[in-house]
């Protein structure tokens, strides 16, 4: 099996995760240095322990034992306030930055949408919002300031034990460090990064088929479909628990070598000490206050040492995140073009390919003008709807014009094209809120009149009044209480409010019986002397309406009616 790799290096995704701190970078100094300095509060109860037993010993300290205990107690003291604002610190860094990220995410998504999304799993993308900005609050809280502290206290403490005790057991601690602290996690890291991509990998793979499954239960369940789906399911919950075995397995392998290392490190730190005090190269009172503060001197480097088995998490999630958001968008949004009120709409010579490379679209002309109601046609998949798509600048024309009055898309204000032109697709998306607000995404200033108008217009007045809530009904997660064909006249019904000129209408009839299309057709047909209407549909019913059809075939589109 090919290896899954990160497109960036781990030293990269810390760096611009780091850049991301911004002004908060004050923030995170003062964490270090509360930290730093709690740790060696926390230190100083033992060493000042040990320096009330080499005083006895006999070794010249000029403390009192009283000034020994209140120092000791002080440390204490202090390093419960000191552990607090770092950690409070760290959390505001974390959680404030958390923030940001999500709305740079939802930022970028907005860029992207939707030609981008299209060929992205929504599942994978939840998993990016949710889980993957979680696992960066660990890098933030809990990796950052860590790093810092470890490189502060274990210098702290190689002079400290340098000066007041013995250099030697000063470079046996400093090399421990860096065996723990640097090597180690080095090696380790080596070993977790594939497991963590793989867990990863799996997990938002895991996370768009469940909820895939979730929202097409009806279909599976009519379609008898749950044993096959249940198999799938629980295949691939095999496969992500496998990995969660590896990587768990890996990071257990990880924390008792450390713990082992550390061991052997305080073990060979004690028997030089004894060694020295032997051949009385050190005094006994000395060497345990410099074994006393190597072994209770760990803990960061300790911490640093156990980073790798959330930094492989981190590195994959952060890596999924900053690829996100320097993913250029297929179309650019245009701020300083023209605006224009539609009157006309002329294709010429235009082509399209997905990347460049599956040609859907070529040589395509065709005109309209308001006042017709122009039909499309053709099989399914042929281009159609991505035809309408372009016309909406949702993707870029690889070559010729779509000039609305003359002027061409790609010169339009993005604005001004989508208060002019709307479309209406085959699957209708519903917010979970009532009718009435998700009527109002296409025009929050509507008065009541002017909504119950639109749904008049889209055949679905009378069914909105038949509910016990009338326009106050909530519409369900997923528009689950509502029929596809309601979605769908609720969909009209947004094209109606939107006040666009040009109406782009894809199988706006596909999910209702004839009374209603009928009903609907005859509102089009009504609307077409203010408005251009493009109509694409497979039933011919739909096409009687159709002052013109065009039809598209092998990329070509010709047209085959003119009233």
């Amino acid at each position: 099996m090919r290896k899954q790799k990160l497109r960036r290096s781990g030293v990269k995704i810390m760096a611009s995760l780091i850049l991301l701190l911004g002004s908060l970078a004050y923030v995170m100094v003062l964490a270090v240095i509360n930290g730093s300095l709690g740790f060696l509060c926390a230190m100083g109860v033992t060493v000042f322990g040990a320096v009330g037993v080499a005083k006895a010993l006999g070794e010249e300290i000029a403390l009192s034992y009283g000034w020994i205990i209140g120092l000791a107690i002080g440390c204490g003291v202090l390093r419960g306030l000191l552990r607090y604002l770092e950690q409070y610190s760290n959390h505001f860094i974390a959680f404030k930055l958390l923030a940001t990220l999500r709305d740079k995410i939802f930022g970028a998504l907005r860029k992207l949408c939707p030609a981008k999304l299209e060929s992205k799993q929504k599942g994978s993308i939840i998993a990016m919002i949710t889980s993957d900005i979680e696992t960066l609050e660990v890098f933030y809280a809990h990796t950052i300031s860590p790093i810092c502290i470890a490189i502060l206290v274990s210098t702290a403490v190689f002079l400290f034990v340098g000066f007041i005790a013995n250099w030697y057991l000063a470079l046996i601690a400093i090399l421990a460090y860096l065996i723990i602290g640097v090597i180690r996690p080095i090696i380790s890291s080596k070993k977790l990064k594939e497991s963590g991509v793989k867990y990863r990998r799996e997990f938002a793979s895991f996370n768009a088929y469940f909820l895939d499954s979730i929202k097409g239960i009806k279909d599976i369940v009519l379609n008898n479909a749950g044993k096959e789906r249940e198999q799938e399911v629980n295949q691939r919950s095999d496969v992500l628990l496998t990995e969660t075995k590896k990587m768990k397995h890996n990071i257990t392998h990880s924390i008792s070598s450390t713990e082992l290392f550390v061991s052997l490190a305080i073990l060979l730190t004690l028997s030089i000490g004894i060694t020295f005090v032997y051949y009385d190269m050190l005094t006994i009172g000395k060497m345990i206050i410099g074994v006393v503060t190597v072994f209770g001197s760990f803990g960061p480097v300790i911490a640093i040492s156990n980073l790798p088995g959330n930094l492989t998490q981190t590195f994959a999630s952060g890596d999924r995140v900053l690829s996100l958001l320097a993913e250029e968008p297929v179309v650019r949004e245009i701020h300083n073009g023209i605006d224009i009120e539609y009157e006309k709409l002329k294709v010429t010579d235009l082509s399209f390919s997905y990347d460049h490379q599956i040609d859907v679209l070529n040589d395509i002309h065709m005109h309209a003008t308001k006042g017709e109601i122009i039909g499309i046609i053709g099989e399914s998949g042929c281009g159609k709807s991505t035809f309408l798509k372009l016309l909406l600048r949702f993707w870029q024309k690889d070559s010729g014009t779509i000039a609305y009055n003359d002027i061409d898309i790609d010169r339009m204000n993005s604005e001004n094209l989508l208060a002019n032109v709307t479309m209406v697709s085959q699957a209708t998306y519903l917010f979970d809120e009532t009718i009435e607000d998700n009527l109002r995404i296409a025009n929050a200033n509507a008065t009541i009149e002017e909504l119950e108008q639109a749904c008049r217009l889209a055949s679905v007045h009378d069914f909105i009044m038949s509910l016990p809530k009338g326009y106050q009904t909530q519409v369900g997660a997923l528009g689950d209480h509502l029929s596809a064909g309601e979605k769908q006249r609720i969909g009209l019904a947004r094209a109606f409010l939107t006040g666009a000129e040009l109406i782009l209408l894809d199988e706006p009839t596909s999910n209702v019986d004839s009374i209603n299309e009928g009903m609907i057709l005859k509102s089009l047909k009504e609307q077409k002397n203010k408005k251009s209407i493009i109509l694409v549909s497979h039933r011919e019913s739909t096409m009687a309406i159709a002052d013109r059809i065009y039809k598209v075939e092998q990329g070509k589109m010709l047209e085959v009616k003119e009233c």
